[in-house]
């Protein structure tokens, strides 16, 4: 019987992006442009990032965004996340082009987590200078204020 070799690919690494009080479509952007150059990227404390604008009018227009759906059959889709998490590879999703195998492929390379998960806890994490808040945190909302409001029911 014929031995099989076991290659081992040498270990990818991974930019751990801090989402703690960045603008999430600042964020995102810059997300986007890391995984379209190839790299893999993991997203931590997604429930952290802002939204800047007014709170109110913020989670009103999430809200109405939840209202649409397939006419015929609402369970066909689209489906609306209500997690932080979900909602951040959403965001980034909308930045790739994901139909094209390129965009597809980068998008894979995407991990988004609430929280800090314990395998990337040692891991150095990087922030973006332009996407941090400059004012007061009252002047923004943070994603995981939104997804309690639309319906999360996390934490």
């Amino acid at each position: 019987m014929a031995e099989q070799k076991t290659v081992q690919k040498p270990q990818e690494s991974i930019l751990v992006v801090d989402a703690t009080n960045c603008i999430a479509g600042r964020m995102c952007s810059h997300v986007s442009k890391l995984l379209l150059q190839g790299n893999r990227v993991a997203i931590v404390n997604a429930e952290k990032a802002m939204l800047s604008g007014n709170r109110y009018k913020t989670i009103e227009l999430y809200k109405e965004h939840l209202g649409i759906n397939s006419v015929t059959n609402p369970i066909h889709g689209p489906f609306h996340p209500r997690r932080p998490d979900t909602i951040l590879s959403k965001m980034v999703r909308g930045m790739v082009p994901k139909c094209k195998p390129g965009g597809l492929a980068a998008f894979k390379g995407l991990r988004v987590y609430m929280g800090v998960p314990e395998r990337i806890k040692g891991a150095k994490m990087q922030s973006f200078a332009d996407s941090k808040i400059t004012k007061p945190e009252s002047y923004y909302i943070s994603i995981g204020e939104v997804a309690k409001q639309i319906g999360w029911k996390g934490e």
